[in-house]
């Protein structure tokens, strides 16, 4: 028997976590910030939110300076408020065996069972809180949280990986362009990925394609209030026809000097399965590429308007 959440249960509760994770902060998550944390189908986005606004658990407002945020702290939000918000009220909606012989017809053996279990259900789910599911999240992400023994997920370990460019810029000037590059980022990430599969087939052409589609999701925002110089990074490529991939970090500015600046990069990456299956360190390899190479491309890009001719471009290996 399959206990999991739905598909829109499912959703309901990654969004909570965003938001719970973004309340310190006192601002309005934008729709395209959620899809970018807890990669909640962007089709889907605004209905999921709007059922934490229909069981008053979240608000919206419009506007640029808007979004969702909680109407309550992550404290006082209960696991259960968010099931039930997803997937209607948490009970037995009929006789757990159904129909049965005469004698059944005013209860059934398994009634009292039944109802006992779905009552302790619900009282764990009760008893677990919005901001214990954040705190884990946050362990998740750094790598602090230990899987269980039984754990469902056995995907592909994620990279932490690190890197930086100087951008002829000062910092005031890069943060002015990073404000306007998510379109941008997108042809960045797939010059990465292309760079990275020349170099997978000139080293074993035999081997597992690095990805199978051009970018899926894109997301670069600013960080919370007062570290305007702190974007949170995102993308996937790939898909349902190719192998995945997905990045998760930041970029972080740091001031060189008046005319230049620093441009950090960091996060966890996710290789395509199916190469790190295979070949664990290709995929190393490959996945330290394509974000050196993005990263790189971004800063030329970003460069580009204060230059009158552009420079060629120099391939990564």
């Amino acid at each position: 028997m399959n206990v999991t959440l739905s598909k829109r249960g499912d959703y309901v509760v990654r969004s909570a976590v965003a938001l719970a994770r973004a309340y310190p902060g006192g601002g309005y998550r934008k729709i395209r910030e959620v899809v970018a944390d807890v990669d909640v189908p962007q089709t889907f986005a605004s209905q999921i939110l709007a059922d934490l606004v229909r069981a008053e658990i979240a608000s919206s407002r419009a506007g640029k300076d808007g979004g969702y945020r909680l109407v309550r702290s992550p404290e006082s939000v209960s696991l259960l408020e968010l099931v039930e918000a997803g997937e209607g009220p948490l009970r037995s909606a009929r006789c757990a065996l159904g129909e049965g012989p005469c004698r059944w017809e005013a209860v059934c053996p398994l009634h009292e069972t039944w109802a006992a279990a779905t009552g302790a259900l619900r009282d764990t789910l009760a008893k677990t809180s919005l901001a214990v599911l954040a705190a884990r999240d946050e362990a998740l992400e750094s790598g602090d949280y230990p899987a269980p023994p039984d754990s469902h997920r056995h995907g592909t370990s994620t990279l932490s990986i690190e890197d930086s460019v100087q951008v002829e810029l000062s910092d005031q000037a890069l943060v002015r362009r990073l404000a306007r590059a998510e379109p941008l980022l997108a042809s960045c990430v797939k010059y990465g990925y292309k760079e990275a599969e020349e170099l997978r087939t000139g080293v074993d052409p035999a081997s597992l394609p690095w990805s199978g589609a051009g970018p899926a999701m894109i997301a670069l925002s600013a960080g919370a209030p007062g570290t305007e110089h702190v974007y949170r990074v995102m993308w996937e490529v790939g898909g349902s026809r190719g192998p995945s991939s997905r990045f998760e970090g930041t970029l972080i500015v740091h001031r060189v000097d008046d005319m230049r600046t620093e441009l950090g990069l960091e996060g966890r990456f996710r290789p395509p399965s199916s190469l790190a299956e295979s070949d664990l360190a290709l995929a190393e390899r490959l996945s330290r590429t394509t974000v050196r190479t993005m990263l790189r491309e971004l800063a030329r890009e970003l460069e580009q308007p204060a230059r009158s001719s552009r420079r060629q471009r120099v391939t990564v290996r």
